[in-house]
């Protein structure tokens, strides 16, 4: 049981439209959201007015996908959209308490060029930056970075590790004092309080130091969302929140139980374990039925089933019989933990391939609840007290009204609970995790 006076964590996931793949296509959403400044200041804005720990934006560095006649359908994988760490500076100068938290892979990035981007956007919102690491699962990545092929997943890990090494060490490159700026002496910092890296590893091989000054509010959080084995391993080594996908309650509870083993035999503090939430929120259940039916029926058929086909690794489906269960798929070199839920989703369920394209075209294998503010909450709470989680990353189906919706009716609800704060008593990201 989580102690009596503890506070669930709460992240607002930001994808333009909404997380529903179809959600572009409702009347109120702005088609142009991925880039309508305007409208990602009034959620990032509302996300701090709620005490929110942290706004959370996905990237890819490629579309996902080659299919341009269902990619033109709506099936927008990162088309149209800001680059997120050029977004979240804008936000931090709109925002003052918020945490802004931002997905930047290893495998097609350069350890310095990260450690100094993330630094530069702590010092831009004063303590409120957060490196969602990631390692690459869309294949389609490659040929923007001169490769023929995608790095298997084995090595995009031991990337990974070497990876956040370094940028740890860059973050580490002064002393908190280094940077004296004494006029009258005419000194600029103190060399005493200077650590060059010279990291020499199997994949990269940095100097240093960093040419930002130390962080302020300490590093920026590292946040990871691996769930296989090699992910769960990376996780436990280097984070501080971990973005989890769990279905249901049992393996959600026994995820959380696995990070903790890890983490303690590493000696390090647990994670913090944010499990992804997908809300219908209504006054009653069969407005929130209503609100998620509104958008399934937008759903165009070819770009559920190609979402499908990139989630389960870039398998052909298009020869399968859509009203028949899934059939046996062969390896892939994606994100293994991603494919995995979809796969026991689909058994525990009994989905036809049809059904299953539904789903992911919807929640896109994320923990989906429909039903009223007090229906959700005792979802949310039973996980929460019984430490299947320490909190929730709210995938709003579309914006702004799926997220006023749970802002408006959640939000208090747990609140009157003593399950989420009313206000902010900290100022950085660090602050508000603790």
């Amino acid at each position: 049981m989580q102690p009596a006076n503890a506070m669930m964590k709460l992240g607002a996931f930001w994808y333009p439209t909404g997380y529903h793949i179809a959600a572009w296509r409702h009347p109120d959403v702005p088609a142009n959201a991925g880039v309508n400044i305007d409208h990602c200041m009034a959620f990032a804005r509302q996300a701090e007015q709620a005490a929110f720990d942290f706004i959370f934006l996905a990237d890819s560095l490629a579309v996902k996908g080659d299919d341009w006649e269902t990619l033109s359908k709506g099936a927008h994988r990162y088309v149209g959209q800001f680059e997120p760490l050029t977004l979240l500076s804008a936000l931090s100068a709109v925002t003052t308490r918020i945490g802004l938290v931002a997905s930047a892979t290893t495998t097609y990035n350069s350890p310095y060029t990260l450690a100094r981007q993330f630094a530069s956007l702590a010092h831009l919102s004063r303590g409120r930056a957060g490196w969602n690491l990631i390692t690459s699962q869309n294949p389609f990545e490659a040929g923007n970075y001169g490769l023929e092929h995608h790095p298997d997943h084995a090595d995009r890990y031991q990337r990974a590790e070497e990876f956040c090494d370094v940028v740890k060490g860059l973050w580490h490159s002064w002393d908190a004092s280094a940077f004296c700026y004494d006029k009258q002496n005419g000194q600029f910092f103190d060399v005493a309080g200077l650590h060059i890296l010279n990291h020499q590893g199997d994949h990269f091989r940095v100097k240093g130091p960093l040419n930002v000054p130390p962080c302020p509010g300490g590093d920026p959080v590292i946040v990871q969302a691996g769930a296989s084995d090699a992910g769960r391993r990376l996780a436990a080594r280097t984070s501080e929140v971990i973005f989890s996908a769990q279905h249901d309650f049992s393996s959600a509870h026994a995820f959380y139980q696995d990070i903790h083993d890890r983490a303690a035999q590493l000696g390090r503090p647990a994670p913090k374990i944010m499990t992804g939430l997908f809300p219908f929120v209504g006054q009653s259940v069969q407005e929130a039925e209503e609100k998620r039916a509104r958008l399934q029926a937008l759903i165009d058929d070819n770009v559920g089933l190609s979402l499908l086909q990139v989630q389960l690794g870039g398998v052909d489906l298009t020869a399968c019989a859509m009203d028949a269960p899934l059939p046996p798929l062969p390896a892939g070199n994606a994100s293994q933990s991603r494919r995995q839920l979809l796969l026991e989703l689909a058994e525990r369920e009994g989905y036809t391939l049809r059904q299953l394209c539904q789903h992911v075209a919807g929640a896109r294998g994320h923990w989906q609840l429909v039903g009223t503010a007090s229906d959700i909450a005792d979802e949310m709470e039973y996980w929460f007290r019984q430490r299947a989680t320490d909190g929730f990353n709210i995938m709003a189906p579309w914006l702004p009204g799926g997220f006023d919706d749970f802002t408006r009716w959640v939000v208090p609800e747990l609140r009157r609970r003593g399950l989420f704060r009313e206000r902010y008593t900290g100022t950085t990201l660090r602050e508000h995790l603790a």
